[in-house]
This record gives C-alpha cells, sequence and structure tokens, in this order.
C-alpha cells in the first residue's frame, strides 16, 4: 500500500502491518467488538487508507467528529457503520443521513430532531445514546437515561442502535482516578441493567476507550473504542511501561537538503536562538511548523540521521542531530557537527523508526501524542507501507 508517484522529501510513512497487529492485540484482549475512532483524519493517519486496511482486518465500527469526516468515508466507498460522536447542527441533519451515519444523542430535543429528520428522508435512523457518567461533554443524566432510550426504541423512525458513555480519567493510576473511573462504568452498567429491565433492547453496549482497554476489563461491554492505542501508543502502566505492547505506525522522515559551513559565534535561524560555539556544519530541511512541526522543538530536540530499511551498511545510520535555531514554516535547521559523515540529499527521522516516537516527542512537549500525529498537515505525504 504504498504510493509511488510521493515524491517530497518530507513525508509521514505509515505502517500498515503495525495496525493489523495492534487490532489483532485489542481482540485478543478483550474479546470484543472493535470501534475505530478516525476523526481528525484518523489521528493525522490518513482516514480513508486506515479504515481500508482495517475493515481487512476485521474493525466492525468506525467514529468520526463530524458529517464531513463521514462523508469523506462514504465518498471512498466504505460501507460500514459510522458513529458520529460530535452534536451536529439542526441544518446538518439531512447531509448525516444522507451519509448513513450513526449519531450519538443525549437530550430529547436532539432526539425529536433526528427523527424528523429520518421521517423526512422516509428512513430509519440508528442512533446511540449517550449517557454522561461523569465526563460533563455531552450525554443525558442517569435519570433521564429510560426514558429517553423508549422515546427512541418506540419511534417509527429511529432505531436504538448502541448505548454509550466515555470514561474521563480511565489511562491514570491515581487513586482517586481509579475509584472516579469504577464509579462511573458501575453507574453505566446499573443503567444499562435498568433500561433491560425496562423492556428495551439498549443495543450495542459501548464505553472503553484507550485506558478502559487497558486497565478497566469491567468496561469492555459489547465494544471498545481504542483511538490512540491503535495508532500505536498504550498509556503508561504503574511502572511506567506501556500497559499494551502495540507498535506507532507513523514514522516522520525528510531529507538533508541543503549544506553550508559555518564559523564560531554565527548564529541560525530567526531570533539568533542558537549561536555556534565552534566551527561546524548545518543543515536544512525543508519540514517545519507550517507542516505540523512544533515551534517548540527548536533548539529542544533530536532527529537521526536516516531512515529504516535503508542504507542498511551506513554505519553512521541513527546518528542523532540537535535541531537548532528556530524552526521556520517550511524549513529546520539541524547541527551536522564538523566531522559528520553526513551528505546533502541524506534522509533524516523526525519521529518514529530510527528516532524517539511521537510518545517520547510529546513528554518534551508537554502534551500527548495524538496532538503530535494530528498536527502533522496534509501537505506532508502519506506513504503506506509494509514493514
Amino acid at each position: 500500500m504504498s504510493d509511488a508517484s510521493v515524491q517530497r522529501a518530507s513525508r509521514a510513512l505509515i505502517h500498515i502491518d503495525y495496525l493489523r497487529e495492534n487490532i489483532s492485540l485489542v481482540r485478543k484482549t478483550t474479546g470484543a467488538k472493535i470501534c475505530l475512532p478516525v476523526k481528525a483524519d484518523a489521528y493525522g493517519h490518513g482516514a480513508l487508507s486506515i479504515v481500508k486496511a482495517a475493515l481487512a482486518s476485521g474493525v466492525e465500527y468506525f467514529a468520526v467528529a463530524t458529517v464531513g469526516e463521514g462523508r469523506e468515508l462514504r465518498d471512498g466507498g466504505i460501507h460500514a457503520p459510522i458513529i458520529l460522536l460530535s452534536i451536529v447542527l439542526p441544518e446538518e441533519i439531512d447531509s448525516l443521513i444522507a451519509a448513513e451515519l450513526e449519531p450519538l444523542a443525549g437530550d430529547s430535543e436532539y432526539i425529536t430532531l433526528l427523527e424528523k429528520g429520518a421521517a423526512k428522508a422516509g428512513k430509519k435512523l440508528p442512533v446511540h445514546l449517550k449517557i454522561d457518567t461523569g465526563m460533563g461533554r455531552i450525554g443525558c443524566n442517569a435519570g433521564d437515561a429510560i426514558a429517553l432510550a423508549g422515546s427512541i426504541a418506540a419511534s417509527k423512525y429511529l432505531i436504538l442502535a448502541g448505548t454509550a458513555t466515555h470514561l474521563a480519567v480511565s489511562d491514570s493510576f491515581k487513586n482517586g482516578d481509579i475509584a472516579y473511573t469504577k464509579t462511573q462504568i458501575d453507574q453505566f452498567s446499573a443503567i444499562i441493567e435498568s433500561i433491560k429491565k425496562s423492556g428495551i433492547d439498549p443495543g450495542i453496549v459501548h464505553a472503553a476507550n484507550t485506558g478502559g482497554v487497558t486497565f478497566h476489563n469491567y468496561s469492555w461491554f459489547d465494544m471498545v473504542r481504542p483511538g490512540i492505542l491503535l495508532y500505536g501508543y498504550s498509556p503508561p502502566d504503574h511502572e511506567g511501561k506501556a500497559a499494551l505492547a502495540v507498535k506507532p505506525l507513523m514514522e516522520l522522515q525528510s531529507a538533508i537538503t541543503f549544506i553550508k559551513n559555518i564559523k564560531k559565534g554565527q548564529s541560525i535561524s530567526y531570533g539568533r536562538t542558537w549561536t555556534a560555539g565552534e566551527d561546524t556544519v548545518i543543515g536544512t530541511i525543508p519540514l517545519g511548523y507550517g507542516d505540523g512541526l512544533c515551534r517548540l522543538l527548536s533548539n529542544n530536540w533530536q532527529i537521526a540521521l536516516g531512515i529504516n530499511n535503508q542504507d542498511k551498511k551506513n554505519e553512521n545510520k541513527g546518528t542523532m542531530l540537535s535541531l537548532v535555531g528556530r524552526i521556520c514554516m517550511d524549513q529546520s535547521m539541524v547541527n551536522l557537527g564538523n566531522d559528520s559523515m553526513a551528505r546533502r540529499w541524506d534522509p533524516v527521522t523526525i519521529f518514529g523508526g530510527l528516532a524517539p516516537d511521537a510518545g517520547k516527542m510529546a513528554l518534551t512537549l508537554n502534551t500527548i501524542p495524538y496532538e503530535i500525529t494530528c498536527n502533522i498537515n496534509k501537505r506532508v505525504p502519506r506513504v503506506y507501507c509494509e514493514s
């Protein structure tokens, strides 16, 4: 699944075989159906290609955040069920229904709007009742759940396809957070039982996100929704190790396109934030914050010389090189050193592969790996490969 037409030096290499392995691991761990979130262009990995690969690995459901994201998948030939995770404007409901998305709903007004839209289209619309057990975002209160489930189930134009909640701190090992997660799951379980006792089929029951999958097996129910886990990043366990041995899909790569010698005392890039302490060699790579490389990594990150599966005999492959000077919109500079064997056109790895992965970059920036991969924008070509 590679795109041989991609010629730009900077590219995001996506390991499809790692996706298959991650899906298999989650399946073996939980035994549940899988809903793969592919919002934000599959966390920056390319939604359509990821969905096609995941379907081939048996993933049953997908999830998006906007109608447009769902429409792109349908236009790409995807017919699998797609859950719409966000509440949309009334003006978007006709498009939602036309795209055959399955919306979350958590209040009577929105359920009525969905019902009217489905009636107008002459279709039966699958809906997932969203219950807020402590996330505080969208969803109904516990006390309203049975009535809302009943209104969906009784509708001529709606189907109660599922019942869901979302866990707020399931990836945390703090005692208070563990207790909070247990309270959420216990409350959700009680609501599901009450819905069933009232004679209503709750549909597919789902709650577990990445943290739920890794640490809370009582949250698995009928289906799990692991997002970043399937893209290769597991939350750490109490020893600081990855709880599940998943593999990061994305490697960000580029190449050295310009080399120059500079003298001790010369500065590099905007603001003169880095000055050479000795004579050295500077390389320029055509990748910057306009591509999604965070500017806060200026003078604060090391890249690797070379890329995996290339130049296997190059003894300098894997040498770590410091980014120096401010990262520009389209270019960044790297200190090659005055004794470097790096050459013009040599490939480099920014994260993943030979370099620290997006999880390590996230720690450097005090953020999460989601943000790192999502920020690599579409002007960086995605190249799909088998390792």
